[in-house]
């Protein structure tokens, strides 16, 4: 069966490296899976709660699934194609192009028979103090000069593996995470999509059209979809979806509200629909947050 048409009930945590290839840096040894240990350790990756970083050259059968990321992934692709779960939906991930994966959500990716695939991977540690590093304005697959990032990288790797000045390792970690907040949180946004998201997110339980979200911006249909692809990598359908999941998994979190309640706060007028979607978006039923 290929990836494109597998359940996603029948994902399940994977790690698949196969004759793969790759160059890791570590906050830490907390993560005890064998393909970790000879990996270097750079405690100063916690300053921007950085879990690890990696240039990874995979090949068939690589293949990773996690069913609930611990923090925000960052993948840059610099070279080959593989596919990657976004949204509950496959999509390709290529050369030039970078991709973010939201923390507590099912992540997966996996490497083509026939074609190599050469990306960045950067994954974050979700706490109260860290600062999110996906909102709304992030993009979730969109076109990236990868360059930057992997010297970076690269960087680190070596002086790690060398002096180990804390004094340089602090440069390359601070410039691995500004390459990542420039694709997370692209300063030429546009200010229709930032007030409109805003008001959104006050009345996620309102039945919003297509044609209320365009006629609430001061845009055409036409063009409020160009905008979001373009911002969002979604149609503004499906990032209404991904704010009520967002919403969702907060309220399940810190709150004690019935599943239907829930439900009926972020614009569902059924548990069985809002689960059946939340399942699609989260890989998770949502009493299984709880």
């Amino acid at each position: 069966m290929s990836l494109q048409n597998k359940n996603l009930n029948e994902l399940h945590d994977t790690h698949i490296l196969g004759e793969s290839d790759y160059l890791l840096v570590r906050s830490d040894d907390s993560d005890k899976r064998a393909w970790l240990h000879d990996s270097p350790i750079c405690p100063l990756l916690r300053q921007h709660h950085l879990a690890h970083v990696e240039i990874m050259w995979a090949r068939y059968p690589f293949e990773v699934t996690r069913t609930e990321l611990s923090g925000t992934y960052m993948m840059a692709c610099f070279e080959g194609e593989g596919s990657v779960l976004v949204d509950g939906n496959w999509k390709t991930l290529r050369a030039g192009q970078a991709c973010l994966q939201p923390p507590f959500m099912l992540n997966s990716l996996k490497c083509a028979k026939s074609k190599s695939w050469g990306f960045c991977g950067i994954r974050y540690l979700e706490s109260q103090e860290s600062v999110p590093i996906i909102t709304e304005k992030s993009p979730v697959l969109g076109n990236y000069d990868h360059v930057p990032l992997q010297a970076a990288i690269q960087g680190l790797h070596a002086e790690v593996r060398g002096t180990d000045s804390p004094s340089a390792l602090g440069k390359w970690i601070e410039l691995i995470h500004h390459y990542v907040l420039h694709f997370a949180q692209p300063h030429h946004y546009d200010d229709r999509l930032w007030k409109l998201w805003a008001k959104i997110e006050q009345q996620l339980e309102h039945k919003w059209t297509l044609y209320e979200l365009a006629l609430l911006a001061h845009l055409s249909e036409e063009h409020l979809r160009r905008l979001c692809r373009k911002h969002h990598g979604r149609s503004p359908m499906q990032h209404l979806t991904f704010l009520r999941m967002q919403r969702a998994m907060e309220l399940l979190g810190s709150t004690d509200d019935k599943i239907e309640i829930i439900a009926r706060v972020v614009g569902y007028d059924t548990q069985f629909s809002f689960s059946n979607v939340f399942k699609k978006w989260v890989g998770l039923r949502p009493s299984d947050c709880r």
